[in-house]
This record gives C-alpha cells, structure tokens and sequence, in this order.
C-alpha cells in the first residue's frame, strides 16, 4: 500500500467534504434553527459529508472498505422526503446536478461495512465530529483514519473553523506513519501552503494546558479538574468540541486531552479517534488509553479493550497517567 497515495486521496475526500458542510452551515443554520435547537442541519451535512467522502475514495483509493457513522436506512423511509432532498442537493452541488437520489444514498451506504474480522484495511469516518459545535458556529470536525490490522496509518482531520497556517479559519491536518505530520489551509490545492507541526516541548506539568470538551457529558469535567490540580496545572483549559482537540495538542497549543470515562461500561467509537490519534503521534506526541495501554482498533467500531484516552506532547505522559490513575477509578 502506498500511504502517500492514500493520504492524497483522503485530503481530496476530506475537502469535498468541508465544501458540503460549510455550505449548510451557511444557508441551514439559522438564529431560528439554533433557539429551536433543531438538528436538521447537521443531519442535513453528516448525510452530505459522508457521501462526498465515500464516492471520492470510490474513485480514487485503493481501498473501497469505510466504516462511517452513518447510513441512507432513514433518508430512504416514508416521510423522509425532505431531508432526503436538501442532503441530495448539497451533494449536487458538489459531485454536479446530474447526481441521482439514488447514487446518493448508495455513496452514503459504502459507509456501512462492518470491521468483523473478515478485513484487514479499511477507512473510519465520522463526516461531522462535533455536531453542537457545528450548529453552534463553532468547532467541529471531518475526520478520515485509515486502519490496518488494529492500527492506525493514516489520518486527516478538516477543521473549518480552526485557524488554519495561513491566518485564516479552515485547517486540515494530516498524518501518515512515518511522514509526519502537516497542517495547511482547509481549501486548496494539493499541498499548497502545508507546514509540518510539532507538539509542544514542555516538560513540566505546570507550565502544561489542558485541552477538553465545551460538552461536560462527553468526558468527568469534575474528575479532570482534580487532576489538573494535582499536576499544579493553573492555565484555564482550552473547551472546544470535536476532534480540534487532537490538532490543538499536535500543534503545541495544549499539551493535553483526556477524555475520561463518565460511565464504567463506555467504549469509545473508532471514528472519534482515529484521525486525531494518528496527527497527534506523527507530531511527536503520545496517545493511550487511561491505564497507559496503546488504543487497539482492531475489535469492531468500538475500542473495547481500552477505556478513555489520554493524548499528550509525549514527555509528561507518565505524570499525567499517574495523576490519573490517582483520581479515576480504573476499575
């Protein structure tokens, strides 16, 4: 497998993707929709987004395997007609009107594999991490991992939101083993403007900045603070939703994320890591879960062996495992 070819073919899928999902958030997202808190935008781009990326790989990857979030089973049901319409435009508007609904929907579908065993290699997409970010106007995420034999290779993260190296809102950051890690604008050509990252070299825990959630309910706020507090860590955590997390760490910006249990029987999905685990390594950081094991994507379209995750620039890792391990039920 050629991991620069492939990572060509998911930074093209990855800005199809980002074109969709700003153009909703433009034209769907509204003061109205917000104080009604209707979800039908993003419903609307996850739709869209997930099309774009699996009819771009169709065309120009090697493998056609990709384990999404998502698939058409609602949009093609009774009454659904009008979501059904909005996300088939958005992809129009995109891949050209000649779009059929049906190709549409199919394109959505190739997301469905299932990682039984039975495959080896294959993409995982979450086509917006990050949802109340995204009907908030705020962060959130298209993330494209590729992984083979429980392992992440490659990953790629669009930010449309996050600054990118030019000034200007709309990053993407990827990562291939071995390559490194680049930032560089979200739209453009090729590798137009990409800059490698790096972590941040700080080696003591209070000179480090926590990196976590706006959404309380997706990791123990309460149990991170603790922790915080036991590294004599005094900066203010930078909140943002999705996957930015990872780019924030991999660009030096924070030095940590935890993303802590806030149920015993919790395991993560694989396309909420994958991409930002892959970006944070190949910049020089380190990612575990919080016992301090590797994150193993090799059982399914969840990580059953591990629990949580802890990312960080890699040289205060173990302070921060041990504070953990101090504050965390690990059961």
């Amino acid at each position: 497998m050629d991991l620069e070819t492939e990572l060509e073919a998911a930074i093209v899928a990855v800005r199809d993707a980002a074109t969709v999902c700003q153009n909703v958030q433009q034209n769907l997202v509204t003061a109205a929709t917000l104080e009604k808190k209707d979800r039908s935008p993003v419903t609307v781009a996850d739709f869209a987004s997930q099309a774009l990326v699996c009819s771009s790989l169709l065309g120009s990857s090697a493998i056609r395997e990709v384990v999404g979030e998502e698939d058409a089973v609602e949009l093609r049901e009774a009454g659904a007609e009008q979501t059904r319409d909005k996300v088939v435009q958005h992809v129009r508007n995109v891949r050209g009107a000649d779009v059929a609904v049906d190709q549409a929907l199919d394109w959505i579908d190739l997301g469905g594999v299932d990682p039984d065993g039975s495959i080896d290699r294959y993409w995982t997409l979450d086509p917006i991490d990050g949802t109340k970010g995204f009907l908030r106007g705020e962060q959130y995420a298209i993330a494209l991992g590729l992984i083979e034999h429980g392992r992440v290779v490659l990953g790629v993260l669009g930010c449309p939101n996050l600054v990118g190296p030019d000034g200007k809102p709309g990053c993407l950051l990827s990562a291939a083993r071995g390559l490194g890690a680049q930032a560089r604008p979200l739209l453009g050509a090729g590798g137009e403007g990409s800059t490698a990252i790096r972590v941040s070299s700080v080696t003591e825990t209070s000179a480090a900045r926590f990196c976590e959630s706006v959404e309380s309910g997706h990791s123990d706020q309460d149990q991170s603070a603790q922790i915080a507090r036991a590294l004599r860590i005094s900066e203010e955590p930078v909140r943002v939703d999705s996957q930015c997390k990872y780019a924030i760490v991999a660009r030096g910006e924070a030095q940590i994320y935890l993303r802590l249990p806030t149920r015993k029987d919790y395991r993560e999905k694989i396309w909420d890591h994958a991409a930002g685990l892959v970006v944070v390594e190949e910049a020089g950081g380190r990612v575990t879960d919080v016992r301090g094991h590797d994150l193993d994507f090799g059982h399914g379209r969840t990580l059953d062996n591990n629990a949580g995750v802890v990312a960080t620039n890699g040289p205060i890792h173990e302070a921060v495992l041990q504070a953990v391990s101090q504050h965390v039920d690990l059961g």
